[in-house]
């Protein structure tokens, strides 16, 4: 078999290697049981909330999976799930106030691990990095 040599690691490779590091970050504390992917839909869901299926849209889910997410969460007590009075097919989705303390913790573990990162690397260089990571993760939002 032949083996490939490269001269450095590949990006989704590379992408890894975050994903490892995040996770090593959030790895010292109880969670209540919740996982980054949990972590993904509760901080996309909007202060005025969000209904299921768009909110599967954003997070590029199928509504029934973000529809399993949604409901773990609101048995865990982190968002609650309301009936759209305009259109009684449509759930909404809000966080619950220990939902909005959680996205806190997050989005402060997320902010440290950024200020190491950043110090790291140097703030001007990880500035740059962010905002590369921004242009490919996301082509549509270009200016």
């Amino acid at each position: 078999m032949n083996s490939v040599k490269r001269d450095h690691p590949h990006v989704p490779e590379l992408m890894g290697g975050l994903l490892l590091r995040v996770r090593a970050a959030f790895g010292d504390e109880d969670w209540d049981g919740l996982r980054q992917s949990h972590f993904r839909l509760l901080t996309s869901v909007p202060d005025q909330g969000i209904a299921i299926t768009e909110l599967a849209e954003r997070l590029s889910m199928t509504k029934q999976g973000c529809g399993q997410f949604v409901a773990a969460l609101a048995d865990s007590g982190y968002l609650h799930v309301d009936i759209d009075t305009a259109d009684r097919r449509v759930r909404v989705v809000r966080r619950t106030a220990a939902g909005t303390r959680m996205v806190q913790r997050v989005d402060a573990r997320v902010g440290a691990l950024e200020e190491q990162w950043a110090a790291e690397v140097g703030p001007r260089r990880y500035a740059t990095f962010r905002r590369v990571l921004a242009e490919i993760a996301y082509p549509d939002d270009r200016e």
